[in-house]
């Protein structure tokens, strides 16, 4: 399943990446018919919390995500998409959404000591460098909890 969340679930859309899922957050005030047009153009469900945008938009192209935290919104998404949270964990950059590559050589220096290289991951768009630390396994069992496992 590909996603756009808009602007106000940025914190959403991150976690939706985090999870594995194809994510592009909606920037830069566009207005929602452009969005909505993007969605449709990229095969993409528009994720909103606008309750009159969700509706017009039909079904098939925006979701209206209740009112809520964090938790609740993963909660929504969970039951009404039957989304898998740990659809391939980590996999994406959380930033960009580009998908994540093994480190390249002249980035091993970046990825801390402790830490075997061939755990870490590379962004290809950005060159962000991820690694299972405790931020990881944080993250990591949120989406757990949310997956229900």
């Amino acid at each position: 399943m590909r996603f756009l969340c808009d602007e106000m679930l940025g914190d959403l859309a991150r976690y939706l990446r985090a999870a594995g899922h194809d994510t592009v957050l909606a920037r830069g005030g566009a207005p929602d018919t452009h969005w909505i047009a993007v969605a449709r153009r990229q095969r993409r469900l528009f994720l909103t919390r606008d309750r009159l945008l969700a509706p017009e938009a039909g079904e098939d192209v925006a979701l209206q995500v209740p009112d809520g935290d964090l938790d609740a919104a993963a909660a929504f998404l969970r039951q009404a998409l039957e989304l898998d949270w740990l659809y391939r964990p980590f996999s994406r950059c959380l930033l960009d959404n580009a998908e994540l590559t093994p480190v390249p050589a002249q980035a091993h220096r970046r990825v801390p000591p402790d830490i075997p290289v061939a755990e870490a991951r590379a962004c290809p768009s950005c060159g962000r460098v991820y690694w299972p630390g405790s931020h990881y396994r944080r993250m990591r069992a949120r989406l757990a909890g949310w997956a229900g496992r």
